[in-house]
Formats: C-alpha cells, sequence, structure tokens
C-alpha cells in the first residue's frame, strides 16, 4: 500500500483496503480461533447481512479499486485471477486460483506469465467471461479518468510506462495476448515472481467491452462474482447487493455466499457503529463492520462482557508503525545518533499510547511477523521494553553531544493512534531520559502527509507507518528502500534515501524467484541487512479487534486482510 496515511482507508473500504490503512488472526469465543464461530449452528444460505461502515465504498469500478487480494466488499462482485486463500490465520496468506485453472505459469526467468481461465465463467447476465474481457479490464485501469488502482501493471508490463488506455489508443496493449477465449499472456519488462500476488488486484477483473460506461460504468459494474449490485447511492455509501444466479459454486472455491442480500451503509460515526454492533438488535444482529475497530475505551467495556467479548474478531494485517529519519537532515545524518534514538525508545509507553497490548504488538524488525512476509527476528539496537537511556547517552557522546540533542520529531494531529500526538508525547517522554530533548511538530494530516512524503520538505524526525499491498516482503521493503524508487517530483516514500546496489541487487534477485517460501526467506534476510543502517525504528504492529452481530456466523479472518471476511459469512 503505497501512501501510510491511505492505508487506514484502504483497509476500511477493501478489507482490505486498503487500504489501514490495514499475523496469526483468531476468531471466535476466545478470540475466535475456529471456522463457524458466532453459533453452534452451521451456517445456512438465506438471510440479508448487514455492513456498517464508517468509509463509503467511493469508486465502485475495479479499474479505479486500489485492493489487494480482491477486497472485502468488491471481492463479492469481482473476481480476478487469483484471490487470497479464504481461511483463518497463516493459511489465509496464500495466493490461490479464482477465475484461473491455476496462479499461473511462468516462464524460465518470470517475464512471461500464462494463464487459463476456466470453463463455463459467466456474468450476471449470462454472457460468457472470455480472456479478452480480462485484458480489456485490465487495459481501461490505465485510462486517466480511471486512476485510482495499483501502480504495478504501469511499471511491470512492457509498454504500460506509456499507455493510456482504450478510449485514447484502441490498438491496446501489446504486451497483453490473448490467443484465444480462455488464455491470456502477460509480458513483463522485467522478472517478477510475485505476478500471481498481483492478479489479486481488481484490476484483473473482466469487463465486457460492450457493456463499458467510462467513469459511469461503477453505478452498475458487470458483476463476475456471488453477488451484483441493484443499488449504489451517494457514491457508494449505500450498496445493495443481491445474488447473481448466473454464479456457480463449481468455479468457485473461495467464497461461500450465504446471505441472499447484502446491504452495505457507509457514512456512519465509529461509535455509534460499535455501539449498534454491541446491542445487537433487529437487522443488526446480522450485522458486521469492515473498517472499524473497537478503541480502547471500547475494548475496555467489551471485555468484562463475555457475551460481547465471543463476538470481538481479532486479526493482524501486514503493517509496520515506526520511527523514520531523513538522513540528510543534522544530527540523524550520523548512525550513531539514529542508534541512540533506536536505544532510547520505550515501547512499553508506545503501546499504551496505541491503546494497549490488545491492539498494539512491540516490533523491532521492519517486516511484520509474520511468515509469508519472512519475518526474521533481530533486535540491532536492544532497548529492552522500558528502553536503554544508559546506551543512547553513551552514543550521543561518542557522536560528539556530551550534553544531549534537542530535535523536533513531527507528527499527524490525526486521532489514529499511530503516528498521533499519542505516541509523539511517548516518545517524547521516554528520549527526555537519554538527554535527548524532542520538540513535538503536529501537523493536520494532509500537511503532515505532504511534508513527510516531499523530497525537499521532508522532516529529519518523523512518525511514519506501512502497510503492504499483498503478504510478502517486496511490496514492504522496495518502495522504502530500493533507492531505484526515490520520487524527486512527487510521493516520495524511500524516506531514508537509500540507495545501495546491494540492496537494489538482491531486490532484483529476489523479485525472480517464482518459489515463494524461498523468496521470504530473502526479503526476511534483507530487512535484517537494512536495519543494521538505523534509518527506521520499528515501534509496534497493529491489532485489529472488531465486533459483529449475534447472529453472525463463519467467522474468517486470514493473515492477508486482519479483518472478518464477509465472502464467508453466514447469518442462518
Amino acid at each position: 500500500m503505497r501512501q501510510p496515511s491511505v492505508i487506514a482507508r484502504r483497509v476500511a473500504a477493501a478489507s482490505v483496503t486498503l487500504v489501514v490503512a490495514a499475523g496469526a488472526a483468531a476468531c471466535g469465543p476466545k478470540d475466535n480461533d475456529a471456522k463457524g464461530a458466532g453459533g453452534d449452528s452451521k451456517p445456512q444460505k438465506g438471510g440479508t447481512l448487514t455492513v456498517l461502515n464508517a468509509s463509503p465504498q467511493e469508486d465502485f469500478d475495479p479499474a479505479r479499486l486500489y485492493t489487494s487480494g480482491g477486497g472485502n466488499v468488491p471481492s463479492l462482485v469481482f473476481r480476478t485471477l487469483t484471490t487470497r486463500n479464504r481461511e483463518s490465520g497463516a493459511a489465509g496468506a496464500k495466493v490461490v486460483p479464482d477465475l484461473a485453472t491455476d496462479t499461473g505459469r511462468p516462464s524460465e526467468n518470470a517475464t512471461v506469465w500464462t494463464y487459463t481461465l476456466k470453463k463455463g465463467l459467466k456474468y450476471e447476465d449470462g454472457t460468457p467471461i472470455t480472456s479478452a474481457d480480462i485484458k480489456y479490464g485490465i487495459e481501461r485501469s490505465f485510462a486517466a479518468e480511471l486512476s485510482g488502482g495499483a501502480p504495478y501493471l504501469r511499471d511491470w508490463l512492457i509498454g504500460g510506462a506509456d499507455y493510456q488506455g482504450p478510449y485514447k489508443d484502441k490498438k491496446g496493449l501489446a504486451s497483453i495476448e490473448t490467443p484465444d477465449d480462455l488464455t491470456i499472456v502477460f509480458h513483463l519488462n522485467k522478472p517478477e515472481g510475485e505476478f500471481p500476488y498481483l492478479a489479486t488486484q481488481t484490476q484483473f477483473t473482466p469487463v465486457p467491452k460492450a457493456k463499458d460506461k467510462g467513469t459511469k460504468y461503477e453505478e452498475h459494474p458487470i458483476s463476475s462474482g456471488p453477488y451484483k449490485v441493484v443499488k449504489n447511492e451517494n457514491d457508494g455509501e449505500r450498496l445493495t447487493l443481491e445474488r447473481n444466479t448466473y454464479w456457480s459454486a463449481a468455479t468457485d472455491a473461495e467464497r461461500k455466499a450465504y446471505p441472499d442480500k447484502i446491504d452495505v451503509r457507509s457514512g456512519l460515526d465509529s461509535s455509534v457503529i460499535n455501539q449498534r454492533l454491541s446491542a445487537s438488535q433487529g437487522a443488526d444482529s446480522a450485522a458486521v463492520t469492515t473498517d472499524t475497530n473497537l478503541g480502547p475505551a471500547e475494548l475496555a467495556k467489551v471485555t468484562g462482557d463475555k457475551a460481547l467479548a465471543a463476538r470481538v474478531g481479532t486479526g493482524h494485517f501486514g503493517y509496520t508503525n515506526y520511527i523514520a529519519f531523513n538522513p540528510k537532515v543534522k544530527p540523524f545524518d550520523d548512525p550513531k545518533v539514529r542508534q541512540a534514538i533506536a536505544y532510547a525508545v520505550d515501547r512499553s509507553s508506545v503501546i499504551n499510547a496505541a491503546g494497549g497490548s490488545s491492539l498494539a504488538e512491540a516490533a523491532t524488525t521492519y517486516l511484520p511477523n509474520q511468515k509469508s512476509f519472512g519475518y526474521t527476528p533481530y533486535d540491532h539496537f536492544p532497548a529492552g521494553a522500558s528502553g536503554n537511556p544508559a546506551k543512547a547517552k553513551e552514543l550521543l557522546k561518542e557522536a560528539g553531544h556530551p550534553n544531549g540533542i534537542t530535535v523536533t520529531l513531527t507528527h499527524s494531529n490525526d486521532k489514529n493512534f499511530e503516528t498521533s500526538p499519542e505516541i509523539a508525547t511517548a516518545l517524547q517522554d521516554a528520549l527526555k531520559k537519554a538527554g535527548i530533548t524532542v520538540k513535538l511538530q503536529g501537523l493536520e494530516d494532509n500537511d503532515y502527509r505532504d511534508k513527510i512524503h516531499g523530497v525537499k520538505t521532508e522532516p529529519g524526525f518523523f512518525l511514519a507507518h506501512w502497510g503492504a499491498d499483498w503478504p510478502s516482503g517486496g511490496p514492504f521493503l522496495a518502495p522504502i528502500f530500493d533507492g531505484r524508487q526515490i520520487v524527486k517530483d512527487g510521493a516520495n516514500f524511500n524516506t531514508g534515501f537509500l540507495d545501495d546496489k546491494s540492496v537494489n541487487g538482491e531486490i532484483d534477485a529476489i523479485n525472480k524467484l517464482t518459489n515463494l517460501d524461498e523468496a521470504a526467506k530473502r526479503w526476511g534476510a534483507l530487512d535484517k541487512k537494512i536495519g543494521e543502517q538505523a534509518l527506521t525504528v520499528p515501534l509496534f504492529h497493529p491489532v485489529y479487534k472488531r465486533l459483529y452481530g449475534s447472529a453472525v456466523k463463519n467467522i474468517v479472518i486470514s493473515d492477508w486482510t486482519g479483518v472478518l471476511d464477509i465472502s464467508q459469512v453466514a447469518v442462518k
């Protein structure tokens, strides 16, 4: 997920989305660690599932959505070549076939990927889904008026960087071939072993050219999934989905499609959502949320009520909150100063500021602590639970600051318990013990984002966070540490301005691997290597706690999204 500030929205809208912006997941009583939680009876078809969300499902067009694994609400309507495995915990971090018969067949150097569609796939109107429809769906995502989706296709496909979409270029992309109705071939300009993950993005949704209405397509996109859109009010604020009678479970091993109807209601205050889910009255007993967590105060109340506690789904999304340094700004150009701050950090106080250990887990690695990312434990600057101010003072003295230093920490004023004043204040108090005086610079969220992502405006010391577009080390490490991704005129995420040939080369080498388990090990080793430079100080990984209604069954929360998967939910 490219822009950290957008992660919360993406996780909210797509969960993902992406999106907060979205580890071992659990569900059911006692943190709901079993499929089928929410009642002992076997899940049945029928009824209406209500989704209560804060953020509207805007831009409900597969070209414009930025989702991973197909998203949450979007995945009910849009099927893609591949998708996430719909299982709880680590098993859910795997990529599996969706419209395709497998996860893709690579050439020897992973620059050509071939997919074969399953037979018998149909749209909501009964017409067959073809490979040409997938090609067209991808091509329209390049149109400027349909921007918003993941940028990888523009970077990876041959000719993608200059392609303007099918409305301006009728010839289409030559790098996508469709030799017959069931075969589609992608030609890439560099090896990409993780292409099966990319093929889960909604840009891989088939779109029939004859039904494309440009920017108005979102009002009634043609369904390839188990549900179709029958109403879209106020740009996704109210979505009504009903069954697509031409969808067949025989071609879809992932989506259960138990409810007859899905009623998505958005634009609600988060406290109202949790109150309604807590009360679980009437239609709200069959309700869930895909974007609203329990806050610290709400969680305290829920924990004291066994019945409510049994209706809390717990999940982990690949996401890290951290301190970022700009080594071009003094005194952070000195590695010893960066190391001193790493030693001085009191993670216990930071976690308390983030809502407590139920909502945050301490981090000493940049990669999240999940196997799919290649998590490799390390702690280069061991501060313990409460910091090591003595070691920090020692390093400052070696750096020529025997009397300590005064620095400014930039943070967002947004109350997100991640980059917000609570976290900044906790760090300010901890660093004071090491002789580091911290002045706080709080900015409104838009100003904060602009400042930290501008090469010319990036501060020396600030709070940041990052979430992965899919559960792998690649989309986690490359945007932040690949020197070739430094953006001078635009949003830059390589905040440490690292441009190390050995790091860049290892990223290229790992991208060639199609064995994702082997790739994961290499990502973990690379994370450990980069961590020695102290360009970031990992603080914590968030934990998602979300209520669901008393009539909701079959709770599945995977390590891919960290939130309840509504494609698995039953309400009867």
